[in-house]
């Protein structure tokens, strides 16, 4: 099982996706660095490994629940936020 620990600040949670068991820490979302309204995507999962690709801040949009997360993927050509589903087999508040 591989935990992403990325590089950042105040983590409020860590979650274990239930498709290959990978787990994530997840931040609040920064409301003034958002092209998303934070009400809908209240939360960061961080995604990176220390290596940040070009124009990848290694983290993700997302809303994390109970027992499943919507993680944006990327923008259609529209600009409307791709949503990728995820359920978790874990869910811990830090």
């Amino acid at each position: 099982m591989n935990t992403v620990q990325p590089d950042f600040k105040n983590p409020i949670g860590l979650i274990r996706e239930k498709e290959f068991g990978n787990e994530f820490y997840y931040s609040l979302n920064d409301p003034t660095d958002s092209w998303l309204p934070v009400v809908n995507y209240p939360h960061r999962v961080w995604v990176g490994r220390g290596i940040e690709l070009v124009n990848d801040q290694g983290w993700r949009y997302a809303n994390v629940k109970k027992t499943v997360a919507y993680i944006v993927t990327d923008e259609d050509e529209y600009g409307q936020p791709v949503i990728e589903k995820w359920s978790l087999t874990k869910n811990v508040i830090i």
